[in-house]
Protein backbone atom coordinates (compact mmCIF):
# COMPACT_ATOMS: atom_id res chain seq x y z
CA UNK A 1 0.00 0.00 0.00
CA UNK A 2 2.62 2.43 0.86
CA UNK A 3 4.65 1.56 -2.75
CA UNK A 4 1.34 2.30 -4.16
CA UNK A 5 1.01 5.99 -2.77
CA UNK A 6 4.68 7.12 -2.88
CA UNK A 7 5.42 5.67 -6.54
CA UNK A 8 3.80 8.31 -8.66
CA UNK A 9 6.06 11.25 -6.41
CA UNK A 10 9.53 9.58 -7.25
CA UNK A 11 9.06 11.50 -10.11
CA UNK A 12 10.41 15.41 -9.93
CA UNK A 13 7.18 16.67 -12.48
CA UNK A 14 4.65 14.80 -9.71
CA UNK A 15 6.10 16.52 -6.61
CA UNK A 16 6.44 20.44 -8.72
CA UNK A 17 2.92 19.50 -10.18
CA UNK A 18 1.63 18.35 -6.65
CA UNK A 19 3.06 21.60 -4.78
CA UNK A 20 1.80 24.10 -7.58
CA UNK A 21 -1.80 22.45 -7.25
CA UNK A 22 -1.97 22.88 -3.69
CA UNK A 23 -0.65 26.33 -4.17
CA UNK A 24 -3.54 27.08 -6.37
CA UNK A 25 -6.02 25.33 -4.48
CA UNK A 26 -4.99 26.89 -1.50
CA UNK A 27 -5.34 30.42 -2.88
CA UNK A 28 -8.56 29.90 -4.79
CA UNK A 29 -9.91 28.08 -1.61
CA UNK A 30 -9.74 31.18 0.33
CA UNK A 31 -10.51 33.51 -2.16
CA UNK A 32 -13.36 31.36 -3.37
CA UNK A 33 -15.23 31.93 -0.28
CA UNK A 34 -15.53 35.68 -0.64
CA UNK A 35 -16.74 35.02 -4.24
CA UNK A 36 -19.16 32.68 -2.84
CA UNK A 37 -19.94 35.13 -0.05
CA UNK A 38 -20.62 37.96 -2.59
CA UNK A 39 -22.45 35.45 -5.13
CA UNK A 40 -19.76 36.44 -7.91
CA UNK A 41 -19.32 33.16 -9.12
CA UNK A 42 -19.65 34.45 -12.30
CA UNK A 43 -16.60 36.51 -12.02
CA UNK A 44 -14.26 33.87 -11.66
CA UNK A 45 -15.33 32.33 -15.08
CA UNK A 46 -15.38 35.27 -17.06
CA UNK A 47 -11.75 36.85 -15.95
CA UNK A 48 -10.64 33.17 -16.90
CA UNK A 49 -11.56 33.35 -20.40
CA UNK A 50 -10.84 37.22 -20.66
CA UNK A 51 -7.47 36.53 -20.40
CA UNK A 52 -7.46 35.39 -23.39
CA UNK A 53 -6.70 38.35 -25.82
CA UNK A 54 -3.47 38.82 -23.84
CA UNK A 55 -2.58 35.26 -23.78
CA UNK A 56 -2.74 35.51 -27.18
CA UNK A 57 -1.21 38.85 -28.31
CA UNK A 58 1.73 37.91 -25.60
CA UNK A 59 1.62 34.50 -27.97
CA UNK A 60 1.86 36.39 -30.79
CA UNK A 61 4.33 39.21 -29.94
CA UNK A 62 7.00 36.55 -28.24
CA UNK A 63 6.16 37.98 -25.09
CA UNK A 64 5.47 36.56 -21.55
CA UNK A 65 2.22 34.98 -21.74
CA UNK A 66 1.83 35.46 -17.90
CA UNK A 67 2.36 38.98 -18.55
CA UNK A 68 -0.14 39.35 -21.41
CA UNK A 69 -2.37 37.16 -19.00
CA UNK A 70 -2.05 39.85 -16.06
CA UNK A 71 -2.29 42.53 -17.94
CA UNK A 72 -5.82 41.54 -19.68
CA UNK A 73 -6.83 39.75 -16.22
CA UNK A 74 -6.39 43.12 -14.67
CA UNK A 75 -7.82 45.16 -17.31
CA UNK A 76 -11.10 43.61 -17.11
CA UNK A 77 -10.74 43.46 -13.23
CA UNK A 78 -10.93 47.22 -13.26
CA UNK A 79 -13.14 47.68 -15.81
CA UNK A 80 -15.66 45.67 -14.46
CA UNK A 81 -15.41 47.54 -10.98
CA UNK A 82 -15.37 51.00 -12.96
CA UNK A 83 -18.19 50.30 -15.25
CA UNK A 84 -20.80 49.12 -12.31
CA UNK A 85 -18.99 51.37 -9.15
CA UNK A 86 -22.24 54.01 -9.24
CA UNK A 87 -25.03 50.98 -9.78
CA UNK A 88 -25.94 52.30 -13.11
CA UNK A 89 -25.03 48.71 -14.36
CA UNK A 90 -25.32 46.22 -12.03
CA UNK A 91 -22.18 44.16 -11.45
CA UNK A 92 -23.27 40.48 -12.83
CA UNK A 93 -24.24 42.57 -16.27
CA UNK A 94 -20.95 44.41 -16.44
CA UNK A 95 -19.14 40.89 -16.23
CA UNK A 96 -21.42 39.73 -18.79
CA UNK A 97 -20.77 42.86 -21.21
CA UNK A 98 -16.83 42.54 -20.83
CA UNK A 99 -16.71 38.90 -20.05
CA UNK A 100 -18.51 38.40 -23.89
CA UNK A 101 -16.60 40.92 -25.32
CA UNK A 102 -12.51 39.89 -24.25
CA UNK A 103 -13.48 36.64 -25.11
CA UNK A 104 -14.42 37.56 -28.75
CA UNK A 105 -11.73 39.69 -29.12
CA UNK A 106 -9.61 36.54 -27.69
CA UNK A 107 -11.24 34.17 -30.41
CA UNK A 108 -10.35 37.36 -33.38
CA UNK A 109 -6.81 36.90 -32.36
CA UNK A 110 -6.68 33.23 -32.21
CA UNK A 111 -7.62 33.02 -35.41
CA UNK A 112 -3.86 34.95 -36.62
CA UNK A 113 -2.83 31.56 -34.86
CA UNK A 114 -1.86 28.73 -37.63
CA UNK A 115 -2.90 25.60 -34.90
CA UNK A 116 -4.70 25.45 -32.00
CA UNK A 117 -2.72 23.19 -30.66
CA UNK A 118 -0.05 26.25 -30.28
CA UNK A 119 -2.57 27.53 -27.24
CA UNK A 120 -4.31 24.08 -26.15
CA UNK A 121 -2.11 24.34 -23.01
CA UNK A 122 -2.92 27.55 -22.16
CA UNK A 123 -6.46 26.94 -22.70
CA UNK A 124 -7.14 23.37 -20.68
CA UNK A 125 -3.90 23.38 -18.26
CA UNK A 126 -0.85 21.07 -17.75
CA UNK A 127 -0.21 20.62 -13.67
CA UNK A 128 2.49 18.06 -14.85
CA UNK A 129 4.11 20.35 -17.15
CA UNK A 130 4.96 23.26 -14.26
CA UNK A 131 8.42 24.08 -13.90
CA UNK A 132 10.18 25.26 -10.97
CA UNK A 133 10.70 29.24 -12.02
CA UNK A 134 7.08 28.88 -13.10
CA UNK A 135 6.08 27.19 -9.16
CA UNK A 136 8.08 30.09 -7.37
CA UNK A 137 5.98 32.63 -9.65
CA UNK A 138 2.90 31.10 -8.01
CA UNK A 139 4.59 31.12 -4.63
CA UNK A 140 4.91 35.01 -4.81
CA UNK A 141 1.21 35.45 -6.02
CA UNK A 142 -0.28 32.62 -3.71
CA UNK A 143 1.83 35.13 -0.86
CA UNK A 144 0.90 38.21 -1.53
CA UNK A 145 -3.09 37.07 -2.11
CA UNK A 146 -3.17 35.41 1.18
CA UNK A 147 -1.13 37.79 3.27
CA UNK A 148 -3.53 40.62 1.51
CA UNK A 149 -6.76 38.54 2.60
CA UNK A 150 -5.53 38.34 6.26
CA UNK A 151 -4.58 42.14 6.53
CA UNK A 152 -7.86 43.09 5.51
CA UNK A 153 -9.71 40.46 6.37
CA UNK A 154 -12.02 41.80 9.19
CA UNK A 155 -12.72 44.78 6.24
CA UNK A 156 -14.06 42.37 3.09
CA UNK A 157 -15.58 40.58 5.80
CA UNK A 158 -17.95 43.38 6.53
CA UNK A 159 -18.34 44.68 2.82
CA UNK A 160 -19.38 41.18 2.11
CA UNK A 161 -21.98 40.92 4.54
CA UNK A 162 -23.26 44.35 5.34
CA UNK A 163 -21.55 47.12 3.06
CA UNK A 164 -24.26 49.84 3.93
CA UNK A 165 -23.25 49.56 7.26
CA UNK A 166 -19.80 49.79 6.14
CA UNK A 167 -19.99 52.90 4.55
CA UNK A 168 -21.34 54.09 7.76
CA UNK A 169 -18.81 53.27 9.82
CA UNK A 170 -15.92 54.98 7.10
CA UNK A 171 -14.78 51.67 4.93
CA UNK A 172 -15.57 51.98 1.01
CA UNK A 173 -17.69 49.00 -0.13
CA UNK A 174 -16.19 50.05 -3.57
CA UNK A 175 -12.93 49.88 -2.68
CA UNK A 176 -12.68 46.57 -1.14
CA UNK A 177 -14.72 45.23 -4.11
CA UNK A 178 -11.92 46.73 -6.38
CA UNK A 179 -9.25 44.77 -4.05
CA UNK A 180 -11.32 41.75 -4.27
CA UNK A 181 -11.10 41.65 -8.29
CA UNK A 182 -7.54 42.75 -8.09
CA UNK A 183 -6.86 39.82 -6.24
CA UNK A 184 -8.75 37.52 -8.07
CA UNK A 185 -7.24 38.44 -11.29
CA UNK A 186 -3.95 37.51 -9.73
CA UNK A 187 -5.37 34.46 -8.74
CA UNK A 188 -6.82 33.43 -11.70
CA UNK A 189 -3.69 34.27 -13.88
CA UNK A 190 -1.69 31.97 -11.52
CA UNK A 191 -4.10 29.10 -11.72
CA UNK A 192 -4.52 28.85 -15.70
CA UNK A 193 -1.22 27.38 -15.87
CA UNK A 194 -2.32 24.81 -13.33
CA UNK A 195 -5.89 24.00 -14.60
CA UNK A 196 -6.23 26.12 -18.03
CA UNK A 197 -8.77 28.94 -18.79
CA UNK A 198 -11.80 26.78 -19.42
CA UNK A 199 -11.42 24.68 -15.48
CA UNK A 200 -10.31 27.75 -13.41
CA UNK A 201 -13.82 28.83 -12.69
CA UNK A 202 -14.42 25.55 -11.11
CA UNK A 203 -11.42 25.58 -8.79
CA UNK A 204 -12.59 29.14 -7.94
CA UNK A 205 -15.59 28.06 -7.07
CA UNK A 206 -16.72 24.24 -6.43
CA UNK A 207 -14.39 23.75 -3.07
CA UNK A 208 -15.81 27.26 -1.61
CA UNK A 209 -19.00 26.14 -2.51
CA UNK A 210 -18.58 23.00 -0.74
CA UNK A 211 -17.63 24.24 2.30
CA UNK A 212 -20.16 26.78 2.38
CA UNK A 213 -22.97 23.74 2.65
CA UNK A 214 -21.57 22.74 5.91
CA UNK A 215 -20.59 25.93 7.76
CA UNK A 216 -21.95 29.78 7.61
CA UNK A 217 -18.95 31.04 9.59
CA UNK A 218 -16.17 32.31 7.16
CA UNK A 219 -13.08 31.39 8.89
CA UNK A 220 -14.10 27.45 8.97
CA UNK A 221 -15.51 27.99 5.66
CA UNK A 222 -11.81 29.09 4.44
CA UNK A 223 -10.36 26.27 6.49
CA UNK A 224 -12.53 23.50 4.46
CA UNK A 225 -12.11 24.95 1.35
CA UNK A 226 -8.69 24.38 1.50
CA UNK A 227 -8.71 21.31 2.46
CA UNK A 228 -11.00 20.51 -0.33
CA UNK A 229 -8.43 21.61 -3.11
CA UNK A 230 -5.50 19.75 -1.46
CA UNK A 231 -7.39 16.60 -1.19
CA UNK A 232 -8.79 17.41 -4.88
CA UNK A 233 -5.20 18.07 -6.00
CA UNK A 234 -3.70 14.87 -4.49
CA UNK A 235 -6.62 12.30 -5.42
CA UNK A 236 -6.55 14.41 -8.93
CA UNK A 237 -2.95 13.77 -9.36
CA UNK A 238 -3.41 10.09 -8.29
CA UNK A 239 -6.08 9.10 -10.60
CA UNK A 240 -3.85 11.04 -13.73
CA UNK A 241 -0.90 8.83 -12.85
CA UNK A 242 -3.17 5.26 -12.50
CA UNK A 243 -5.85 6.46 -14.42
CA UNK A 244 -3.46 8.01 -17.22
CA UNK A 245 -6.06 11.01 -17.63
CA UNK A 246 -5.89 14.61 -17.74
CA UNK A 247 -4.39 15.97 -14.64
CA UNK A 248 -6.68 19.11 -14.02
CA UNK A 249 -9.46 17.82 -15.40
CA UNK A 250 -9.02 14.90 -12.61
CA UNK A 251 -8.70 17.53 -9.99
CA UNK A 252 -12.03 19.93 -11.10
CA UNK A 253 -13.84 16.72 -11.09
CA UNK A 254 -12.61 15.31 -7.63
CA UNK A 255 -13.63 18.63 -6.45
CA UNK A 256 -17.05 18.29 -7.64
CA UNK A 257 -17.35 14.97 -6.10
CA UNK A 258 -16.60 16.64 -2.57
CA UNK A 259 -19.27 19.27 -3.54
CA UNK A 260 -21.69 16.14 -3.93
CA UNK A 261 -20.76 14.80 -0.35
CA UNK A 262 -20.79 18.42 1.33
CA UNK A 263 -24.50 18.49 -0.72
CA UNK A 264 -25.24 15.51 0.87
CA UNK A 265 -24.78 16.25 4.37
CA UNK A 266 -26.50 18.96 3.92
CA UNK A 267 -29.49 17.27 2.82
CA UNK A 268 -29.48 14.96 5.58
CA UNK A 269 -28.44 17.72 8.30
CA UNK A 270 -31.84 19.62 7.02
CA UNK A 271 -34.03 17.07 6.75
CA UNK A 272 -32.80 16.05 10.51
CA UNK A 273 -33.65 19.15 11.35
CA UNK A 274 -37.44 19.15 9.67
CA UNK A 275 -38.14 15.91 11.43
Amino acid sequence: MMEWLLEPFRFSFMQTGLAAAILVGVTCATLGAYVVLRRMAFIGDALAHTVLPGLVVAYLGGWSLFGGALAAGLLTALGIGWVSRRGAVREDTAIGVLFTAMFALGILLMSRVRSFRDLSHILFGNVLGVRTTDLAQMAAIAAGVLLTLFLLHKELELTSYDPTYAEVIGLSADRMRMLLLVLLAFTVVACIQIVGVILTSAMLVTPAAAAALLTNRLPRMMGLAAFIAIGSSLIGLYASYYADVASGAAIVLTCTAFFGVAWLIHSLRTRGAAG
